[in-house]
C-alpha cells in the first residue's frame, strides 16, 4: 500500500539512480525500503519516515516537529530517525533500500557502504559532512552497519511519501498513533533469468527490463 497515493517504495527505488553503486537486480529486491525527509523553517520544521517492506505492506509511519538549524541538517536527523525505527522491526540480516531526495547525503550514504567492502576502510570518493551533522552521521554510520545490504537512491521531492510528513507534522501527528508491526516481507519466488529494473535497461538496444 502507497502511502499518500504515490508509487510503494520499492516500484520508486526500483526507478531511480543509486549513486556511485551499480543497480544490478539482485540488488534491487530489498526486503525493507525506508523513505525519509526533513523540513527546515523559521516557523519550525519536521521529519518524516515511511517504512514498507518488498511487498508494500507498510510496517510504520512517523511525523514529528522538530527545529533543525537549516536544511541539510533536517535531511540527516530524518534518515537517522529512520534507520532508528527501522532497526527495531527489521532483522539483522535485512537489506534495505532507502530513499532519500538529497544528493548529498544519498552519495554519502554510498560511499560509506562502498568503504566498509574497501580494505582500508576507505570511501571510494571523498565524504564530506556537515558540521552540525556529524553525531547524527555517526548514528546512521552505526545503523547502516547493522544491516546486511544497503543501497540508497535518490528520488525527486515531490515522489517522497515522507515529504508531507515532514512539511506538516502538525496535519500528520495521527500517524505516530498506527499499530506498531513488526512485518516481514513475504519470501519471493525464485525466477530463472533476471532483468535490470526499467532505469538501468538498454532502452536504444531493445533490452528487457525487469518487474
Amino acid at each position: 500500500m502507497a502511502a499518500h497515493g504515490r508509487p510503494a517504495l520499492r516500484d520508486l527505488f526500483d526507478e531511480s539512480p543509486t549513486p556511485h553503486i551499480a543497480h544490478p537486480p539482485r540488488t534491487h529486491h530489498r526486503d525493507f525500503y525506508v523513505a525519509t525527509d526533513g523540513s527546515f523553517r523559521d516557523s519550525g520544521g519536521g521529519l518524516g519516515a515511511v517504512i514498507e517492506t518488498r511487498d508494500g505492506t507498510r510496517v510504520t509511519r512517523v511525523s514529528t516537529a522538530d527545529t533543525p538549524p537549516d536544511n541539510n541538517v533536517a535531511e540527516y536527523r530524518a534518515l537517522h530517525l529512520g534507520l532508528d525505527v527501522l532497526a527495531t522491526r527489521a532483522p539483522k540480516d535485512a537489506s534495505v533500500g532507502v530513499l532519500i531526495d538529497h544528493d548529498a547525503l544519498a552519495s554519502n550514504v554510498n560511499n560509506a557502504i562502498l568503504a566498509t567492502q574497501h580494505p582500508d576502510g576507505k570511501s571510494p570518493r571523498p565524504v564530506s559532512i556537515p558540521t552540525a551533522t556529524r553525531y547524527h552521521w555517526r548514528g546512521i554510520q552505526a545503523r547502516l552497519n547493522g544491516f546486511n545490504e544497503v543501497r540508497a537512491a535518490r528520488i525527486n521531492s515531490d515522489q517522497n511519501p515522507a515529504h508531507p510528513l515532514a512539511n506538516a507534522p502538525d496535519q500528520y501527528r495521527h500517524v505516530n498513533r498506527e499499530p506498531d508491526r513488526c512485518v516481514l516481507p513475504e519470501t519471493p519466488n525464485p525466477t530463472p533469468t533476471e532483468f535490470p529494473p526499467p532505469s538501468r535497461a538498454d532502452r536504444n538496444g531493445g533490452g528487457r527490463a525487469s518487474d
